[in-house]
């Protein structure tokens, strides 16, 4: 051992051992890359050796790691990021979200899980509040824990559907120049909520919800004129929505509804005089009790540890 080196042991007993290292050890190279520090796995203890300021560090981290893989929760390379980032603000000192970020639903072997705390204080708004507008950047987990939040209502028969729209504005496209019937024409901008619900339920049971419109999918023009009663409803990519939109679609809200509302304000598709709807609400409606608003920030994006480099190498190009 060199000098000013020390060892650090943390027991990795119950610890999933596939788990904790992860895939050819990635997991343990990153705890190594991030901390400046060398980590061995062997038997039940992960050994952890450097400078003792960096070796404490890095044990916290570890003994963060050594917790999810005990709850066999997912553990990746980004995931030993976020966990080497969390300052215990909103979470339960393992780097996870405590058991109100965390969602399980029949049918599927997946725990949904706050990875962040900003994560994590989304999901208590959203079961605290009639309408939660989220804001933020791309990977943020913002749609998918919606649609997350609003399978488990359906479950738990607090709702008796869900409808999930999108505004089909996006790219200049016209939708009559598209090929096909009208649903062939839409189905594209609604397939990003199609693949969230992939990850919440079983094929079947999928097909049958939406065969019995107990799941509806369907674009934010289709809303008009209706009351969405006894629903928890989705609108996603909600600054795509022109204003006098985003009032047609607030203003559907029935007995027993909720609504989450979810956008990116940098990533408006609307021609440049017409006002985001989203841009609106987040002006007007602050401050109305039963309505929430979330702002999710680039550490809370929970894709690729790229996607979070390239919205931070955007907002400084914009600056």
């Amino acid at each position: 051992m060199s000098e000013g080196s020390m060892t650090q042991k943390v027991s990795t007993e119950g610890a999933d051992m596939l788990t904790l290292a992860g895939v050819n050890d990635g997991n343990l190279v990153e705890l190594s890359r991030l901390c400046g520090v060398k980590v061995a796995l062997r038997g039940d203890t992960m050994s952890i050796t450097g400078p003792q300021e960096l070796v404490e560090r890095a044990t916290e981290v570890g003994r963060r790691m050594v917790e999810r893989a005990r709850q066999r929760m997912e553990l990746t390379p980004d995931d030993v990021l976020r966990l080497s980032e969390a300052d215990g603000a909103g979470s339960n000192g393992d780097g996870s979200a405590g058991a109100e970020g965390r969602i399980a639903l029949p049918g599927m072997r997946k725990l949904i899980q706050a990875k962040t705390s900003g994560q994590a204080e989304y999901l208590a708004k959203i079961a605290e509040h009639d309408i939660v507008v989220g804001i933020g950047p791309a990977g943020t987990g913002k749609t998918y824990l919606a649609v997350a939040a609003a399978v488990d209502a359906l479950t738990r028969k607090k709702v008796r559907r869900i409808i999930l729209a999108r505004p089909a504005v996006e790219a200049g496209e016209s939708l009559g120049f598209l090929p096909g019937d009208m649903q062939a024409k839409v189905d594209p901008y609604l397939r990003p909520l199609y693949d969230a619900l992939d990850e919440m339920m079983p094929a079947e049971r999928i097909q049958k919800a939406l065969e019995t419109r107990v799941i509806e999918i369907a674009p934010l023009a289709f809303m008009r004129g209706r009351t969405l009663g006894d629903a928890f409803v989705i609108l996603d990519e909600a600054q795509n929505a022109t204003a006098m939109q985003m009032k047609m679609f607030l203003t559907r809200l029935g007995v027993n509804s909720q609504i989450v509302i979810t956008g990116d304000k940098t990533q408006v598709d609307l021609p440049k005089r017409e006002e985001s709807g989203l841009m609106q609400v987040e002006r007007i409606l602050l401050g109305i009790e039963g309505i929430a608003f979330h702002y999710f920030s680039d550490a809370d994006v929970v894709r690729h540890r790229l996607v979070r480099d390239i919205i931070k190498a955007y907002a400084a190009d914009g600056d």
